[in-house]
């Protein structure tokens, strides 16, 4: 059986179901509202935490997340030689960030990736998914500061990869820093803003028309 033509279809289709701007179609089926054009302007969860509310956010969130769960199973979907799915997972789900921060839909612009992250960490590494859940929500009730709560994450999760999990997956250690990379860039302005102590706080149950996502 050849591979290539699926496994392209395949890496194809995760990165546009990361594409689907769930926040974007939420805002404007159900309240008349482009998220884009409110808040901090970025088509993510928080910023719709902030300008649409909690149930809204809520919902965004999840589907961010199932994104990268979905896109990183379509695995199962083809019958591949057992040395070959964790880095062929890492490759989907990689296709499904790329596709959240890069989506064709909104000429590229999208969100930080960090939701759909988690969702393709649940599907390949469930522990090290809730450990960083759990320090992301530490420092996010620490600090009040979504993006910095974020870049933390990013920065101690290659170190978990490495030092705690002692993973041996060579694709899986490079996607961990390569993730940090990736993060520092996307959360490039959020970075300047809490240098210059102008980054705004997080009240994300509470509907705001500020937002740092």
């Amino acid at each position: 059986m050849e591979l290539m033509p699926y496994i392209s279809l395949e890496i194809t289709l995760a990165y546009l179901i990361g594409s689907i701007p769930s926040s974007v179609v939420i805002g404007k089926t159900f309240y008349d509202t482009d998220v884009r054009q409110h808040g901090s302007g970025n088509p993510g969860a928080t910023n719709t935490f902030r300008v649409l509310g909690k149930k809204a956010g809520i919902i965004v969130l999840l589907i961010d997340v199932l994104k990268g769960y979905l896109a990183t199973s379509l695995i199962t979907f083809i019958p591949l030689p057992v040395d070959i799915p964790i880095n062929y997972q890492v490759a989907l789900g990689i296709a499904a960030i790329l596709g959240h921060i890069f989506p064709i839909w909104l000429k590229f612009k999208g969100g930080k990736g960090i939701a759909t992250t988690l969702g393709m960490l649940i599907a390949i590494a469930p522990v090290a998914a809730l450990v960083c859940t759990i320090i992301f929500t530490v420092m996010l009730l620490i600090t009040r500061y979504v993006s910095l709560s974020s870049i933390i994450t990013s920065i101690v999760f290659p170190i978990l990869v490495v030092f705690v999990f002692k993973v041996d997956i060579i694709a899986f250690k490079v996607f961990a820093f390569a993730l940090t990379l990736l993060i520092l860039y996307t959360h490039s302005d959020n970075i300047r803003r809490l240098l210059k102590g102008e980054e705004n706080k997080a009240n994300l149950f509470k509907k705001k028309n500020e937002s740092t996502d």
